[in-house]
Order: C-alpha cells, then structure tokens, then sequence
C-alpha cells in the first residue's frame, strides 16, 4: 500500500487496513479523572492497565499523566513538556518523523478524543503534522467489532526530533491582550453552564463536549460544515487569531481540533487555561450569561 497522507479525523475503517503498515503508529492516550480526595476536585488514573488487557493490535501506550507532561508543578498537570523531553518519549514509542500517528483513548461516550486530541496538539505543537485522532475512540472502535489484542509488546525505539511550533501555544499575556482586540478571538470549551460561572472576559463559547458542543450524540465529532457554521456564528472564521482555552488545557485541545477540521488551522491552546488565568490575582475575570 502506497504511503499516504493521514486524516485529521481518522475513521476505523481507515486504520483497520493499515495496522501492518509499518509506518503506522498507534497509541492510545487514556487518562481517567476520578473524584478526588481531600482538597483535590478530581484525581488522575492512567488508563495503562485498560490498554493491557484490550488494545487495537499493535498500539503503545502513550502516559500523559508522567512521561508527556510537564511534572515539576503538580498544581498545573498536563502542562506542555520540553521539547527534548517529548521528544525522548515519543522515540520510545517508536514514533520517527516519518510515522503516521494515530491517536485514540477509551473515554466513554461524551467525552471521547479529548485525550487524544490533546496528544494530537503536542504533536503539532512539536512539527509533526502526520497524526490524527480515531473518531470515536475506542468506543466507536469496539462497537463496530474491529479487532482487539491483548498482546503487549515492547516497542522499537525510533528517532523523532522536535521542532517547537510557539504560534499554537497561548500564554497568560497573549490572552490578556487577545480580550482586548477584535480581531481576535479567545474560545472557551467548557460546558455553558461553566462558561456562565467564571470565564476570561471577552471569550466565546462552543463547548467541546454537551449540548451545541463540537462532539455528536455518538461521540464523534459534528460534521465540517456544522463545525464551520458553529465558528463562524462566534467570528472565528474571521478572526485573525484564534485561541482556545478551558480548565487545564484538555477540552481546549479539542477545540483546537475541531477548529483545525474546519478549516482553521492556526489555532494556539492557552495550555494553562483557567488553571493559569484564576491563579493571578491581577487578571480579571467575569460572570453571567
């Protein structure tokens, strides 16, 4: 099979056919957040132990919780690493630049890509752009009976080099002064409900899960066309920059993708998000409808 380009949205069609390309390279990036303990709203399980006993055929695990992210500061988990550092990861997962990466995580249905689509982001964030995320995830996989294994290997480390992408990264100062210009536009994906609550003044909401979000009822992402109409009603189509942003960077990664499938394709994630923004007492912040 001749080599070719790999979707953003990939269907399991798609990748069923190619799980002995040697090219292909696919991982699953499941985090699982559980109700926390003590002061914490939630608490962080890796989905290694699912991935162990029920994988597509010839996947590696990707830990986004130790190996992807940012450790040092564990009151802003999933913090962008270092270049060298993701690098060095992703080449133990037998991810070269010349791979095709699919991406996939075992989420139920409502949330699904989200993990994925984070892991997606990185890898553009760090010049590779042959990666795209399973629509549907594991969900959509197993319900329409895809082979499954439970058969753990050890990967062939390769050789990725990073090359950092810093215009799909958005920190606290390029927000506060995309509020304040209007050709700008700063997407928040978070709920409504939550958006209502506390949001960065100025920002738009199209959430990235729940009524009017980007996924449909079966958890794969809306069509292009509804995703193009749901940007341009906020003026992202128009926008001369656009940033996405949610909690702690995870459902703004999904954003940033269905921003990208829609034609918009230089999107920056605000990687600390709300986190990052709440944290500063001289950054405001606003409320209501």
């Amino acid at each position: 099979m001749s080599k070719d380009t790999i979707p953003t949205l990939v269907n399991p069609e798609w990748l069923e056919t190619r799980l002995d390309v040697s090219d292909v390279q696919v991982l699953d990036c499941t985090v699982y957040l559980q109700a926390g303990s003590g002061e914490k709203n939630y608490d962080l399980k890796s989905g290694y132990d699912h991935w162990s006993e029920a994988h597509i055929p010839g996947s590696q695990f990707a830990d986004l919780i130790e190996d992807l992210s940012e450790t040092e500061n564990p009151e802003y988990p999933f913090q962008l690493p270092t270049p060298d550092v993701f690098a060095s990861a992703v080449s133990e997962l037998g991810v070269s630049n010349d791979s095709r990466v699919v991406l996939y995580d075992t989420v139920d249905q409502g949330n699904n890509n989200e993990w994925a689509a984070r892991l997606w982001w990185m890898f553009r964030v760090f010049g590779h752009d042959q990666v795209g995320v399973l629509n549907g995830g594991w969900p959509r996989w197993t319900a329409e009976n895809r082979p499954v294994s439970s058969t753990v290997t050890t990967p062939t480390s390769a050789d990725f080099t990073a090359e950092y992408r810093e215009e799909l990264v958005a920190d606290k100062e390029d927000v506060r002064t995309q509020i304040e210009d209007s050709d700008a536009c700063v997407i928040n994906a978070l709920q409504s409900g939550d958006h209502a609550a506390e949001r960065i003044p100025n920002s738009v909401n199209i959430p990235a899960v729940g009524d009017e979000g980007v996924l449909d009822t079966d958890g794969t992402y809306v069509s292009d066309d509804t995703l193009r109409e749901q940007f341009s009603e906020v003026g992202a189509t128009d926008a001369d920059t656009v940033t996405t942003y949610c909690g702690a960077g995870i459902a703004a990664s999904s954003e940033a993708l269905a921003l990208h499938q829609a034609g918009i394709t230089d999107v920056a994630v605000y990687d600390g998000s709300l986190s990052d923004w709440t944290a500063d007492p001289d950054l405001p912040t606003e409320q209501g409808e």
